[in-house]
């Protein structure tokens, strides 16, 4: 852990060198999200590749491209696609861009996923709110000499979702009359999709949706000190007795279906940010 910090300090030194505003928000444009970039003013976009210590995307539909910018008039920086642990990068190295979006200046941080759905109550297409997680990746990001300039030894996880921008979430569906649940994800490695077995168990132990990313973020932007607003878009169900082969080509179209209500969330949650910064 205690070399993250000199990482860190040339990542962010780079893309001063690009950009010098201090960020409200860092976001990760997960799929479903990726076309939000498309809205982001005067974007400054960099590689992956060409950041100091940052881990490169090698995920289908993941453009990997680090993005400073205006969205509705509010300095963020967003990350055009993730790193995952099926990648085969560390979660130190996964999780080193939110560190760096916080030493940057960005104290919220803003996540959307795709997920598979295990609440029968759900849908293809429906939008979560996350309200608590699980993490079942067989790793921890904090593993290690723990850095205290980065966040205490023991970070408290009560309530790793900022209950305040919950409600802002519920709320702004309401006013744009559209619906969305409030459950609980939960983190496996992958690559490969459960078994109907292993559904089972994840439900059981209190799953609503399943994912392969967000939960390694969310713990780091935790032990930083961060607020934490979260999304996942269901782009596939399931359920163990009617399970049915998963198409990536359908659960990516699922997922960008989701876009104008993931969409409206983030920029009203920004927005509720940037007045309460204010």
């Amino acid at each position: 852990m205690l070399e993250l910090y000199g990482q860190i300090e040339e990542a962010v030194a780079f893309i001063r060198t690009k950009w010098d505003q201090t960020p409200v928000a860092g976001i990760v444009l997960g799929t479903g999200l990726g076309n939000l970039a498309a809205q982001i003013e005067s974007p400054i976009a960099i590689d992956y590749a060409d950041i100091p210590n940052f881990p490169v995307s090698t995920a289908t539909s993941h453009a990997g491209r680090f993005v400073c910018g205006m969205l509705d008039g509010v300095p963020i920086v967003a990350m055009e696609g993730r790193i995952h642990q099926y990648e085969g990068v560390p979660l130190k190295q996964i999780t080193l861009p939110i560190r760096v979006m916080k030493a940057l200046g960005a104290n919220l941080l803003i996540v959307s996923q795709a997920v598979g759905g295990m609440n029968p109550q759900y849908v293809a297409g429906d939008v979560m709110i996350i309200d608590d997680q699980i993490n079942l990746m067989g790793d921890n990001p904090l593993v290690g000499v723990n850095d205290d300039r980065l966040g205490e030894r023991f970070p408290d996880m009560s309530a790793p979702y900022t209950p305040e921008l919950i409600e802002v979430g519920m709320e702004i569906a309401r006013q744009g009359n559209f619906h969305v649940h409030r459950g609980v994800t939960v983190a496996v490695t992958g690559p490969n999709l459960e078994t109907r077995a292993e559904y089972r168990f994840l439900r059981m132990i209190g799953a609503d949706v399943v994912g392969m990313s967000t939960v390694p973020e969310v713990i780091v932007a935790v032990h930083g000190g961060m607020r934490v607003f979260g999304l996942s878009v269901v782009t596939d169900m399931c359920l163990p007795d009617a399970l049915k082969v998963a198409v990536t080509e359908e659960i990516i179209a699922v997922a960008n279906a989701a876009e104008p209500k993931l969409r409206a969330l983030v920029l009203g949650v920004l927005a509720h940010e940037a007045k309460r910064k204010a």
